[in-house]
């Protein structure tokens, strides 16, 4: 029976000429390679190389035999390596910054594709600054950046919508909205109680821009949680609303725990990327990253 590591080891004595070079390539002892030419020599019915002063000499069989096997023995080792990095990538710890808005809704979703992942929250500009600097493997952003040293591909858009809880009348504004009554719906809008993850209410200072083309509201927040999808837990099981993004909200308006109150037209989307740092060993998981990520975006 053939044994691929009598060819591993022609292969290798093939191209350096010597038994003891081909040694330290395959990390084993010269006798070693030895035995195994002299087993693939009785195998193959010729001698395949003949000793030298500094070295060895193929035989006319062994440069035939070097032609026959030399393409299909790379691509096992090519198949073989490619099994390895797999193997590799599956198992080592990755870093994956993001924003703490985004994590439950996208983020989390990497746990069931990888056994290792340190996670750290951040906003888009320190985050393009620590791949930059090769502090972290992966982020997730909703900015687009271009340099020479990171890889950035779309995974899809995120849109804000404004949602509330169940228990809140919103007929009113459904039928200002319907009837194009901007006024009306403001209004509305301005008498409920409002929940921001930011003081600063940049999410809602951005509608009011798009949809009432002011760029401050007149409501203020009622309460302030740092993390949206937290928020969005707290509103389903009180009452008040929030302008969210649709992608943190879908699955609570699915389940009917929150009710869908705006998803204007005059809303932008905002795209979703993923970065990394160009490392060729990450190229893998990068690609399962984005797959992954690109399956709930789309």
């Amino acid at each position: 029976m053939t044994n691929l590591e009598w060819y591993r080891t022609f292969k290798s004595v093939y191209k350096n000429g010597n038994f003891s070079l081909a040694a330290k390539e395959l990390f084993i002892s010269q006798p070693a390679v030895s035995q195994q030419i002299s087993m693939l020599e009785a195998h193959v019915g010729y001698k395949l190389f003949n000793r030298k002063s500094k070295g060895v000499e193929p035989t006319d069989y062994a440069k035939l035999l070097n032609n026959l096997i030399i393409e299909a023995l790379e691509r096992l080792e090519n198949v073989e390596n490619g099994f390895r990095a797999k193997a590799f990538d599956a198992n080592r710890l990755i870093s994956v910054g993001i924003s703490k808005h985004l994590m439950s809704s996208l983020a989390s979703a990497l746990v069931t594709e990888f056994d290792f992942i340190d996670f750290s929250f951040h906003e888009n500009d320190v985050l393009f600054e620590l791949v930059d600097a090769k502090k972290l493997d992966f982020a997730v952003l909703t900015k687009r950046y271009d340099t020479f040293d990171t890889i950035q591909k779309k995974l899809g858009e995120i849109k804000q919508i404004i949602v509330g809880s169940n228990t809140i009348d919103a007929t009113l504004l459904k039928d200002s909205i319907k009837n194009k009554n901007f006024v009306a719906a403001e209004n509305w809008l301005n008498d409920q109680k409002w929940f921001s993850h930011n003081a600063q209410i940049p999410h809602i200072k951005l509608f009011w821009l798009h949809v009432f083309n002011k760029k401050r509201p007149s409501m203020i927040p009622n309460y302030i949680i740092p993390s949206e999808y937290e928020m969005l837990e707290i509103i389903s099981k009180n009452t008040g609303v929030a302008v969210v993004w649709d992608l943190n909200a879908k699955n609570l308006i699915v389940e009917n725990k929150i009710k869908l109150l705006w998803n204007s037209k005059l809303m932008p989307s905002t795209e979703v990327f993923l970065l990394a740092n160009k490392k060729e060993n990450l190229t893998a998981i990068f690609e399962k990253i984005e797959l992954k990520l690109k399956d709930i975006l789309n």
